[in-house]
């Protein structure tokens, strides 16, 4: 019998309906041990969110700073066949629970000489922050094995607009009668099962190699070319601004309430009136650099580790 733990964190229930679909034909068979973890933060995050309460997130989320867990459920001295890692992006950067997950030293134990997949749900854009996923994988001395995300369809901006309304009211629909439905596609949701046999079949032979372009093959990973420039160009300025509010203080602080309705003004500036402007032009330097683009367009689509963040 194989053996996968599967930790998770999802903070609206979206994530947990996915990991549901994909595990299902490994949860029906008598071949596989799934062991959940559910990652359990001491002090939660609300959902859903007031807008104070989400910015208070982006510093720490930005710069990789865990938070306390509560203790785990599952034992790290066991031995596991495969690792599955599920998690949402914050802010570019993987959740906070998920980091303090990876950074702990029961998650070095399991993952050491083990092969680890991981399972994305966002909105759009999870190239960054699968970099610090994979860095921290093998740091611990596990293997990046695959990777699967499933995002949401709309538009970048009529996107921003209906997940925000998703995250600050908890209503799931669409905003103004107008907006696109926030989330993941419910046909997608329920698509994602077609994943669970190849994941299957790769951990009960063994065979990892190969794996990334078999789920590939039936939609495991898309990138978009024009996010890539555009990710890179707004993780630097999410290192300035996240750095720049942790000098006030850590999460909670009141001191950094200022530096944090300055940065809700900058990202409603960002998201409105700098975004549509950056997107034409990651469009264009796409096209003058196409050779460095498509190597980037495979390394994102390959789950390769960069070595220079490992």
């Amino acid at each position: 019998m194989k053996r996968i733990l599967v930790v998770s964190y999802s903070q609206t229930g979206q994530l947990t309906r996915i990991l549901h679909n994909v595990l299902a034909p490994m949860a029906a068979g008598d071949d596989f041990e799934l062991v959940i973890e559910a990652l359990v933060p001491r002090k939660p995050y609300p959902f859903p969110w007031t807008a104070l309460e989400f910015t208070d997130a982006f510093a720490e989320s930005v710069q990789e700073i865990p938070c306390p867990l509560e203790p785990f459920g599952f034992d790290p001295e066991a031995t596991y066949d495969a690792v599955i890692v599920a998690y949402t992006v914050w802010y570019l950067s993987p959740s906070i629970p998920i980091n303090a997950f990876l950074q702990s030293p029961q998650a070095a134990r399991v993952m050491r000489d083990t092969p680890v997949i991981t399972l994305i749900g966002c909105r759009n854009m999870w190239l960054l922050a699968h970099e610090k996923v994979k860095a921290r994988i093998v740091r611990n001395q596990g293997t990046p094995a695959a990777n699967i995300v499933l995002m949401d369809r709309a538009a970048n901006l009529p996107g921003v607009v209906s997940i925000a309304y998703w995250m600050l009211t908890g209503r799931k629909e669409r905003f103004l009668g107008l907006f696109p439905r926030p989330g993941i596609a419910e046909s997608d949701i329920a698509a994602a099962r077609r994943f669970g046999p190849v994941l299957m079949n790769a951990v009960k032979t063994n065979t990892y190699d190969g794996l990334q372009d078999r789920l590939n093959r039936i939609g495991a990973v898309t990138v978009v070319p024009a996010y890539i420039l555009f990710e890179q160009r707004i993780h630097k300025i999410f290192n300035v601004w996240s750095r720049f509010i942790r000098r006030k203080g850590g999460p909670g602080d009141p001191a950094r309430k200022p530096r944090l309705r300055l940065f809700r003004g900058y990202l409603l500036t960002a998201v409105f009136l700098l975004a549509p402007a950056a997107t034409l032009v990651a469009v264009v330097l796409e096209r003058l650099n196409r050779d460095k683009i498509k190597a980037l367009v495979d390394h994102f689509a390959g789950n390769h580790p960069d070595p220079d963040k490992c």
